[in-house]
């Protein structure tokens, strides 16, 4: 720091790290080469070389490493989709042995930090939301938890960050997140209080255990990404910065809760955001997004390369499907495993309520999704290839069979928590069932662009590449079909700034002209 000389310090394939207190020992957790998993711990003590401390045996785990909020404690912490373990190392002994906090126990999830002595724990035992418990340091058990943030069914306890003098949980209800406040002086709760009916909002980082400031970051479908810092004895907001979005202006835009129920009398949150004036006679350009697994949300952002599709008129929706926790964590559940079908099921229900409520029509409609989103894309539009105009897969998870047979493939034994073990034959009749590749039929398809990346390691280009042969075999329409692959990218794109503008620009481009709304020599 005080030279600026770079040190010769170089360990590769870094997931997450963590400084002890000495400033000259680093732990750091190193991602396998060919598997993708964060499963190797090391010490590295400045100017020697790394020295293996723990290695993750069991495929189903990977690890990450931190440090406590005060500091005093390195966090060790093993995840699978359903299981936790957390061990802890005081930071001012980097030479010691990690301690396990309340073992390695199947279904249990939970995650710790420490204040004065005192463990806060994050745990779904008895409690599918989640709740939070104090225990003291020299006896975590379940014997000695004191409950701080009570299970609520219908509140999902997402988060929590310590203070020496607050505590903020982060929760969600009815697919909306909220912050909550703890004040340990005077034992009082503030909810932090924001004015859009749908946004969303997330810790930004706040640096200092001691700091009475919490940073905020906040965005919605019609307000840029925006930076507060709240005041947690008042609760008082005060705005430090807002992305700059030339020549954009919030008043002409509009945002919408919907709530659609799907086939099993279960109701399907969505968001939308247009123009302000849209009519609502089916007429309309509809863009639908989801994506419905691992557990992971779906988000009320904003985008600026958005607002030139919504100029245009058309609709932006998003779908908070099953296989996300936008409800819970129930919602995942039933969400994956034996339950996967569901979550098509959601998006094509969503799809016919947007449809039914005029917000547009088949003819109008476009959906959108990647990745784990990418099989949901190939699922639907196999069910019901008559509900969409157009279809963009990207990076899509189509191939479930062969991937998921395939051990030696990155990710492949980590998730047979999220959609089952093929070697087993209940789980392999029903991932068979539903499997985009294994399911193309001789009939008419939408139009379909599907783009991958050389390089992806998550899901190969060979899966995209083979989908679309098999379409091409089969299909009976005459509709465009086209594939497309960055021949220098990975999974998540191209990479650079002006890169990644050009690819998002193509796709959106092709989405244009499948709805008559592209003009050549026009921008």
């Amino acid at each position: 720091m005080s030279t600026g000389k770079l040190l010769g310090d170089t360990v590769e394939r870094v997931t997450t790290l963590a400084w002890a207190a000495d400033s000259q020992t680093l732990f750091l957790v190193q991602e396998d080469a060919t598997t993708k998993r964060s499963d190797l711990l090391l010490r590295l003590k400045l100017g020697a070389k790394p020295v293996e401390v723990y290695r993750e045996a069991v495929e189903q785990f990977n690890l990450g490493v931190g440090n406590s909020g005060d500091r005093k404690f390195i966090e060790l912490e093993a995840q699978s989709t359903d299981t936790t373990e957390v061990s802890l190392l005081p930071a001012d002994q980097p030479q010691g042995s990690f301690r396990s906090v309340l073992g390695r126990e199947t279904g249990h999830r939970y995650h710790v930090d420490h204040r004065d002595g005192e463990l806060f724990i994050m745990t779904n035992k008895d409690a599918k939301n989640f709740r939070l418990v104090t225990a003291p340091l020299a006896t975590p058990g379940p014997e000695h938890w004191k409950e701080l943030v009570t299970h609520d069914p219908d509140v999902l306890l997402e988060s929590f960050e310590l203070f020496r003098d607050f505590l903020v949980v982060s929760e969600k209800s009815d697919a909306q997140e909220r912050s909550r406040i703890y004040n340990f002086a005077d034992h009082s709760w503030k909810t932090v209080q924001f004015d859009e009916a749908v946004y969303a909002s997330h810790a930004g980082g706040t640096p200092e255990f001691t700091s009475s400031q919490y940073r905020l970051m906040y965005e919605s479908p019609v307000t840029p990404s925006t930076v507060f810092d709240v005041d947690m004895a008042s609760g008082q907001r005060k705005l430090l910065k807002q992305q700059e979005v030339p020549g954009y202006d919030p008043a002409l835009y509009e945002t919408k809760r919907l709530w659609a129920t799907a086939r099993d009398g279960v109701k399907v949150p969505l968001w939308t955001v247009a123009k302000k004036g849209i009519k609502l006679d089916g007429s309309a350009p509809l863009l639908l997004y989801a994506y419905g697994s691992y557990g992971i949300p779906a988000e009320a952002t904003f985008s600026n390369s958005r607002v030139s599709l919504l100029d245009r008129g058309v609709v932006f929706a998003e779908a908070h499907i099953r296989g996300g926790n936008d409800m819970g964590e129930h919602w995942h559940d039933d969400g994956m495993l034996m339950h996967k079908k569901n979550t098509f099921y959601d998006f094509i229900d969503s799809a016919e309520y947007l449809v039914k409520q005029g917000w547009t029509s088949p003819q109008r409609l476009v959906i959108e999704g990647g990745s784990a989103g990418g099989l949901l894309m190939g699922a639907v539009a196999n069910l019901r290839p008559d509900l969409f105009h157009a279809v963009h897969a990207a990076v899509p998870f189509v191939d479930v069979m062969n991937s998921m047979m395939d051990a030696s493939l990155p990710l492949t034994t980590g998730e047979y928590l999220e959609w089952g073990n093929p070697n087993e034959k209940p789980a392999y009749d029903y991932m068979r069932s539903y499997s985009p590749y294994d399911n193309i039929e001789r009939k008419a398809y939408p139009s379909m662009l599907v783009t991958t990346g050389l390089n992806d390691s998550q899901v190969m280009y060979w899966e995209p590449a083979k989908y679309v042969a098999k379409l091409r075999a089969l299909k009976t329409d005459h509709n465009p079909l086209l594939l497309k692959v960055n021949m220098g990218a990975g999974h998540g794109g191209a990479s650079g700034r002006y890169d990644a503008i050009k690819e998002r620009a193509f796709e959106m481009a092709w989405m244009l002209s499948q709805w008559g709304l592209l003009q050549p020599g026009k921008r």
